[in-house]
């Protein structure tokens, strides 16, 4: 295995989800606590698409949406897609019956246990408007 370079990162600064339709998902980041801190068009082929950072406390995601001849792309993606987006919690019990009770698409019955970490962690994912994976984990 190669040794890792001298490379001086900080902290993980955003992650980047391309979407369908901009104000459906700047509208289920809000439910989720997160701001519009930043919007900005952008020029691609010709036609212009859609930027927002979306922040809570120190995270943001970038949420983007291509120009209309790009979306049918973005649609049929096989990959390319992140597989998920960890958030870190401190009652994932809590926070899947808050998520649960305000309608949002649970994918697992209860929490997960995972044997990561030294105590284990426990976690379960929702879906965003695009099928993106949210992930809410509390290392014990």
């Amino acid at each position: 295995m190669e040794q890792s370079i001298n490379l001086a990162i900080n902290s993980l600064q955003h992650v980047g989800i391309p979407v369908t339709d901009i104000k459906v998902s700047e509208a289920f980041y809000k439910r989720l606590g997160f701001s519009n801190v930043m919007q900005s068009s952008f020029q691609y082929n010709g036609g212009t698409g859609t930027c927002m950072m979306m922040q809570r406390d120190a995270m943001i995601i970038e949420i983007y949406q291509m120009p209309d001849a790009e979306l049918e792309d973005i649609r049929n993606r096989k990959n390319g897609h992140i597989d998920h987006i960890a958030f870190d919690v401190s009652d994932v019990d809590a926070t899947f019956s808050l998520l649960k009770k305000e309608g949002f698409n649970v994918l697992e019955e209860a929490p997960v246990f995972l044997a990561f970490w030294k105590n284990g962690c426990r976690f379960f994912n929702i879906t965003g408007p695009d099928g993106e994976r949210l992930e809410f984990n509390q290392i014990l």
